[in-house]
């Protein structure tokens, strides 16, 4: 990503029918890459089959077939399976450099999925993989991997200091150059095979989607937002689920980038995991981001990290929307050119959150805004670990039914919406729309740069998810902009 303080990231999703087709950034799973337009393509969902919930020794649990490109997606195969194999002709020795950067020195067995997973979709966008293609080839490496007796890439945990508390249950951690190794050689094999056979065909999605993101570091020193665009979950988690799941969230790290990168990997495949997806996805949503939030206070105790971060995310599964959030990150919908608030953030002064902060023996007080313990301006993130349970890493949920009139989503951190009230939402969207007659490419980017020009100096990201074609919202015209009050399955506490 760019660092300077004006440009950033921008990266364009979108589908047209008969067939859906891409423009997007690499940036897929958690790597912030420079924006830039790859190759348009159909993208189709694929049905999988879960393999055993683990296989024997030490392999780790994820779905072991492989999903199958569908047949617009196979005609694409060929051609970047040729092109990876002609830059990578043989798997890498073992004096062969990585080609990729392996975040950190060692993962817990717990990250491994989501590590790996993150790691060869960055990996392939970076090398223009067709985004479905990029999602069925992780899927298919990943999962091979995690069948492998992992043993030999043991490491043992540091020695934990005598007076702190005995962990309940032993953590394995695993060698990550080791295992981004070994990844690579089943990335080769599937790709060796495929160029032989390409699988056969599975339908196609049932959703078309059109996403502008733009994200810059602004007046700050450095950039700790990441944000997630994630169409392809169900091909990339291996679901047989028949129902299409697209994912989106936005994350603001505090303290340092380290907690919203580690979100931004192990939020969507927590909820993928999770037992309850099919039939309670608000839930699943929930539990993955208080599980993201025990994994990373244990990762925090062990490499002494002491950064947070807000996140607010989206999953569409068919035709219900569903949000989740912890801090000040927000997500906004937008239905016949009204603004739908879907949440209320947590913040110290909420009558509420105060009430929970106090009762646990902290305190809230105001030093140029109203901050837990007199630091964070936030009650609720994940990670923060000197501040728990006072910020508490439980999320709020909402669920909403699509009924066909909605607009778009907007996501964003608090440096949008710290500037950008929500009912100025719409009539910026609809203004952008009207000069580039109908055009939604750069809608991010316009109103990332009214945040900056109404004073924000954080880091902003922004995150526009269209429900429908930008064209028909155009000819509709802007009609009346308001504010409607919070819908959340979340009731009010008292």
């Amino acid at each position: 990503m760019k660092q300077d303080g004006v440009q950033g990231e921008t990266c364009v999703l979108w589908t047209r029918t008969p067939h859906p087709a891409w423009v997007v950034s690499p940036r897929v799973c958690g790597h912030p890459q420079p924006g830039f337009l790859l190759s348009l393509l159909s993208l189709h969902r694929v049905k999988t089959d879960r393999g055993p919930a683990a296989a024997p020794g030490d392999a780790l649990g994820m779905a072991s077939a492989a999903p199958q490109p569908s047949s617009q997606t196979a005609e694409e195969t060929p051609g970047f399976v040729d092109a990876f194999l002609h830059e990578f002709p043989a798997p890498l020795s073992p004096e062969s450099p990585l080609p990729w950067r392996v975040p950190g020195t060692v993962f817990s067995q717990e990250e491994v999925e989501g590590e790996l997973a993150d790691l060869v979709m960055g990996f392939l966008g970076s090398r223009s993989a067709p985004p479905p293609l990029a999602a069925c080839l992780a899927h298919e490496a990943v999962s091979q991997l995690l069948q492998t007796d992992l043993s030999e890439l043991r490491k043992l945990p540091e020695q934990e200091d005598e007076d702190e508390e005995e962990e309940k249950a032993p953590v394995t951690l695993l060698d990550a150059a080791g295992l981004a190794r070994s990844l690579f050689t089943w990335l080769w094999e599937a790709c060796s095979r495929w160029q032989k056979q390409v699988p056969m065909a599975a339908r196609a999605p049932q959703r078309q989607w059109l996403v502008s993101v733009h994200a810059i570091r602004n007046a700050r020193r450095r950039m700790e937002d990441r944000h997630v665009c994630l169409p392809a979950f169900n091909l990339l988690f291996g679901l047989s689920d028949p129902v299409d799941h697209a994912y989106f969230a936005v994350f603001d790290g505090h303290g340092g980038v380290d907690a919203a990168r580690y979100a931004s990997v192990h939020v969507q495949a927590n909820a993928a995991r999770h037992p309850e997806l099919p039939s309670n996805p608000a839930g699943a949503l929930r539990a993955a981001f208080g599980r993201t939030d025990e994994m990373f206070l244990r990762k925090a105790k062990r490499e002494q990290l002491q950064s947070g971060t807000t996140g607010v995310c989206a999953l569409i599964t068919g035709k219900t929307l569903h949000v989740a959030w912890l801090g000040d990150s927000q997500v906004v919908l937008v239905q016949q050119g009204q603004v739908v608030k879907l949440m209320e953030p947590h913040r110290p002064e909420r009558q509420d959150e105060k009430d929970r902060i106090e009762a646990l023996g902290g305190f809230v007080s105001h030093m140029d805004c109203w901050r837990v313990n007199g630091t964070l301006a936030v009650s609720r993130a994940i990670g923060d670990i000197f501040q728990k349970p006072y910020v508490s890493g439980e999320a709020d949920v909402a669920s909403r039914e699509l009924v066909g009139t909605e607009d778009y989503l907007l996501l964003a951190c608090d440096g949008f919406f710290d500037v950008v009230p929500h009912q100025d939402v719409a009539g910026l969207v609809q203004g952008h729309l009207l000069r580039q007659q109908g055009s939604a490419e750069h809608v991010a980017e316009e109103l990332v740069a009214e945040a900056r020009e109404r004073g924000s100096h954080d880091n902003i990201t922004v995150m526009v998810v269209f429900l429908r074609d930008p064209q028909v919202l155009l000819e509709g015209g802007a009609q009346g902009v308001g504010l409607s009050e919070p819908e959340t399955s979340s009731p009010p506490r008292s």
